[in-house]
């Protein structure tokens, strides 16, 4: 009976040290990062999931896999920031970081779009005349997302491109008609995403159908409530209120 016990506290012994040690992997610890980003609903976790990416990036021979997902949690971790200088920061940070896996692996997908989305965002961050010369970079990695895989983040390159149509002025190529194409692409290829509709919405109301943008934003308002930050369907209801206040919709 000893004998047993000592054998089974044996096994229980190797079985937690190989747990353990696999823990500390890269792959491991990529395996929590994503396990903590998939439900994350506020700043600590989000830290905490771009702590574990930072790790795996260090003991990786090839560190695509890490360092497109800093890119990913820094872009929410910068989107919740308050103060504009730390947001710059993040966003400029996350970008470097985007290149970086592009470089090594330019026929995947999420490097591209990281690069661009959070492109997008340090440009909102300082101002579209300030940033126009970030246009042409995120149409083109949105492009090569496209190319490689369009269903990619549920249409997320053709959210991005439609939002950039629309946030343009038009001497510098902005367009609601592009914008319109592009984010009814996106809401085909990820109907549930709140986002792209609040996009959508936005578009419709800038070009007078009102009645077209309210159903979007209804739609919004409807869905079920989700904390996670990478559904963000809460925040987007919270902006789907702001546009049904705009005095467009009493006419």
């Amino acid at each position: 009976m000893i004998l047993r016990t000592r054998i089974s506290l044996a096994v229980c012994f190797f079985l937690f040290l190989a747990v353990f040690v696999h823990s500390q992997q890269p792959e491991g610890l990529i395996t929590q990062g994503d396990e903590i980003f998939n439900s994350m609903g506020d700043m600590e976790a989000a830290k905490q999931a771009l702590t574990k990416y930072e790790e795996a990036e260090k003991l990786l021979e090839n560190k695509y896999d890490a360092l497109w997902r800093i890119s990913r949690v820094m872009y929410y971790i910068g989107y919740f920031t308050e103060k504009k200088k730390e947001k710059k920061k993040i966003f400029q940070d996350a970008v470097l970081y985007a290149n970086k896996a592009v470089i090594l692996e330019p026929e995947k997908p999420d490097g591209h779009y990281w690069q661009g989305v959070n492109n997008g965002k340090y440009g909102e961050t300082r101002g579209v005349f300030k940033s126009l010369s970030l246009v042409k970079p995120i149409k083109a990695a949105m492009n090569k997302v496209i190319e490689l895989d369009r269903n990619y983040e549920e249409g997320g390159a053709d959210r991005v491109l439609g939002r950039v149509y629309y946030k343009l002025p038009g001497i510098a190529g902005g367009s609601n008609d592009k914008s319109l194409e592009h984010l009814l692409k996106s809401k085909e290829l990820g109907p549930e995403d709140a986002l792209t509709r609040v996009y959508l919405a936005e578009t419709y109301l800038d070009m007078k159908e009102v009645e077209k943008a309210r159903e979007e934003l209804e739609y919004v308002l409807a869905m079920e409530d989700d904390p996670c930050w990478v559904t963000m369907v809460n925040e987007c209801k919270n902006l789907a209120r702001e546009i049904l206040k705009d005095k467009k919709f009493r006419k």
